[in-house]
């Protein structure tokens, strides 16, 4: 019996190694989250993007981690390109009176955003519209329109449809890129506007609805890159390039000292494996080493007893006039401190109409209690039957100022 259960010991270890092994060695799943953060290697982060940015422009890049609103309002020369680019820039109207000022001074603002603030929008006369694909796969084709790109379209296939703008102003504005999706054979290629320029003051500002173009799965795939380098060259290169990394979806930095631990596939089964054993070795040693809990009776109110103790005293030796006295003394203690009435004139009119209202009893019944106490104080011998009639009496009364 022994030995079968050292077998069925074994079979459970190595079952539980198994199922870790495997756990260890699955794919890590990708992480999909747009969080278009300049360190982040995940698909739609921007660390690519920063490291071109810093190599071809390796004097004029400065990465800004505070509000375009409190930078530009308390940082002093500011001159050069304010960019952008998240999956969805949303400026308070502060913050945008400030940026489109700066902007009128000779600057340039590159923001990429799938939507855009209705401010912004209606300052440019743009509105947005959404670009669907009517085919079996969610493929899209980005180009741009200056002759100087000969290079193919970029294709970008993780979306179901696309941000564009439905309608621009024509005199101010130049259509820099456009995407379309691929017809059927019996519908014609439509293309839709997605980047934008147009002066604003003695500045520019450049719109565009596709910001996963500047993210490291976009830029890594195929042929992309040349797509998202004709869109860096509206940049000027001449000042400083301002990056953003205030308005980001996903966080620049984890305050969590758990993040070291889960996020790194090692400490995480390390710190797994650490709560498993501490689990079980609760169960099992708690249950060799746990002790029985003794039962603790609570102590017990002995005033009843002492009460009626002293009571039966007193009946035994035929002292019913002291009784009587203790009786009536608990009784007018417990007029004053109950219905808060003065004791020391007990055939006073006022005071027994007091009483009466006081108690929610008839006068008459309180005339009668108040007469028999009177008259029991005097007596110096008090029979059972007077005593009884006493203490009746006087619990019909509790009751009455009770309300039962």
């Amino acid at each position: 019996m022994f030995k079968k259960g050292w077998v069925y010991i074994a079979i459970g270890v190595l079952t539980l190694g198994a199922i870790f092994l495997m756990e260890y060695n699955k794919p890590k799943k990708i992480n999909w989250f747009p969080s278009y953060v300049s360190h982040h290697k995940i698909p739609y982060g921007t660390l690519v993007l920063n490291d071109l940015m810093e190599k071809h422009f390796p004097d004029a890049i400065q990465q800004i981690h505070k509000p375009p609103f409190e930078f530009l309002t308390r940082t002093d020369s500011i001159k050069g390109t304010y960019f952008f680019v998240n999956e969805s820039v949303s400026f308070e109207e502060a913050e945008l009176n400030s940026l489109l000022e700066w902007v009128e001074q000779g600057n340039m603002l590159f923001v990429a955003s799938r939507s855009f603030e209705k401010k912004l929008l209606d300052t440019l006369h743009l509105e947005q519209g959404s670009v669907y694909n009517n085919g079996l796969e969610p493929l899209f084709y980005y180009e741009l329109v200056n002759p100087k790109f000969k290079n193919k379209p970029a294709t970008f296939g993780k979306d179901y449809y696309t941000p564009g703008f439905d309608q621009i102003d024509t005199l101010r504005t130049t259509v820099l890129g456009q995407v379309y999706a691929q017809a059927d054979s019996t519908d014609t290629i439509t293309k839709h506007i997605n980047t934008i320029k147009q002066p604003f003051g003695k500045g520019t500002i450049v719109l565009t609805s596709f910001p996963k173009a500047f993210t490291n799965y976009f830029i890594l795939k195929d042929n992309n890159q040349a797509y998202t380098a004709g869109l860096l060259s509206y940049l000027d290169s001449k000042g400083q390039i301002y990056m953003d990394n205030f308005h980001k979806s996903g966080k620049s930095f984890y305050t969590s000292p758990m993040y070291l631990f889960l996020n790194t596939k090692e400490f995480k089964w390390a710190y797994y494996l650490v709560l498993i054993g501490a689990l079980i070795y609760i169960i099992f040693e708690g249950k060799r080493k746990q002790r029985a809990i003794p039962i603790v009776p609570p102590l017990k109110n002995q005033t009843l007893a002492f009460t009626r103790t002293i009571a039966d005293m007193y009946f035994e030796k035929g002292e019913l006039h002291l009784i009587t006295k203790h009786k009536i003394d608990y009784f007018l203690e417990y007029l004053r401190t109950k219905l808060h009435v003065s004791t020391q004139n007990l055939e006073d009119e006022t005071f027994l109409r007091n009483l009466a209202m006081r108690s929610n009893t008839d006068l008459e019944d309180v005339k009668a209690l108040i007469g028999m106490i009177s008259k029991l104080r005097t007596k110096q011998y008090v029979t059972e039957i007077e005593l009884k009639n006493l203490n009746q009496k006087i619990e019909a009364f509790k009751a009455n100022v009770d309300g039962k």
